[in-house]
């Protein structure tokens, strides 16, 4: 799952980066199918060791404008705005 949101390696590193339309394609795909995903692969180590900061990562479902987002989704110690 996490190899899907490749896409957004920049995104997820820089809260001023806009998100590519295949970043925001990926997670409105994977947060349709399980917002917890989307959440454990955000927070997890792999995304860690490569340099994605959870804090902006969460941020990209609100930066890609998605409509059905989680709005106020706990997402381990971060709540997605």
């Amino acid at each position: 799952m996490a190899l899907k949101l490749a896409p957004c390696a920049s995104a997820a590193q820089n809260p001023n980066s806009a998100p590519s339309t295949s970043c925001c394609s990926a997670v409105q795909n994977i947060g349709k199918q399980s917002p917890q995903c989307l959440c454990a692969v955000m927070l997890s180590n792999t995304a860690k060791s490569s340099g994605i900061k959870p804090e902006v990562a969460i941020t990209i479902p609100k930066r890609c404008n998605l409509v059905n987002r989680p709005v106020g989704y706990k997402c381990g110690g971060y709540t997605l705005p």
